[in-house]
């Protein structure tokens, strides 16, 4: 029998690994543009670039082979080649692969929690990568909506509160970004958990201040203990 609690998943490095296999590109990119001594001031002027095409143009692959092309393009202070776009489309293969790797326990929990509670996905990201992720998980059917959006804020949450007539304090957002997940939805009168991953994009990094995560756990199974 389900409870009138309801579970708001995020996807991305919550669901499934995602941020990792940027790192892994980057790694890669900036091996070929510095020397190990200047890899991290090349660090520093893709975070920069990417900051500011997450603004103007949303997130995913295709926005990051735009913002590894400007900064190459930056670093060097010239135009990128033919060769260098061929490089970057190598090296972001593995982004656009029709296969998604889980989180640990994700698939045993959330069929448990199905059982008990209304479950949603909420993703932010570009429309058709977004599903991609989504029909590769075969998770799908545990959810009763997905939602993908351009960008997870205050008005996001409460929109969706506002339509799916959900009771705030009744409502738990839960993922691993703070500036994504749990904040604004903090700001929004939801509860969340906080599952902190390693590899969350440094640009999700934000401080709680006076919206800390109602619930911090370590794992995704643990949820279980809790819901």
């Amino acid at each position: 029998m389900h409870s009138d609690q309801v579970l708001v998943f995020d996807a991305d490095d919550t669901l499934w690994e995602n941020n990792v296999l940027f790192e892994r590109v980057i790694d890669g990119f900036l091996a070929e543009v510095a020397d190990e001594a200047g890899r991290p001031a090349a660090r520093a002027v893709l975070d920069a670039v990417e900051a500011a095409n997450a603004v103007t143009l949303g997130y995913g692959a295709e926005v990051f082979r735009r913002s590894l092309r400007e900064c190459l393009e930056q670093l060097a202070g010239r135009t990128a080649t033919a060769a260098d776009l061929h490089r970057i489309d190598e090296l972001l293969a593995p982004l656009t692969a029709r296969t998604v790797e889980l989180i640990p326990g994700v698939d045993e929990t959330l069929a448990e929690l199905a059982g008990r509670h209304r479950l949603l996905m909420l993703t932010k990201g570009d429309p058709a990568e977004q599903r991609r992720k989504v029909d590769a998980s075969a998770i799908a059917h545990h959810f009763e909506d997905v939602r993908i959006v351009a960008e997870k804020d205050v008005a996001t949450y409460r929109g969706l509160v506002e339509e799916l007539a959900l009771a705030p304090d009744r409502t738990w957002m839960i993922g691993n970004s703070p500036k994504s997940d749990i904040v604004p939805a903090r700001r929004a009168g939801l509860r969340t958990v906080f599952i902190p991953h390693v590899h969350t994009w440094v640009l999700e990094h934000e401080e709680f201040g006076a919206h800390t995560a109602t619930l911090e756990i370590r794992t995704f199974p643990e949820l279980l203990g809790h819901f």
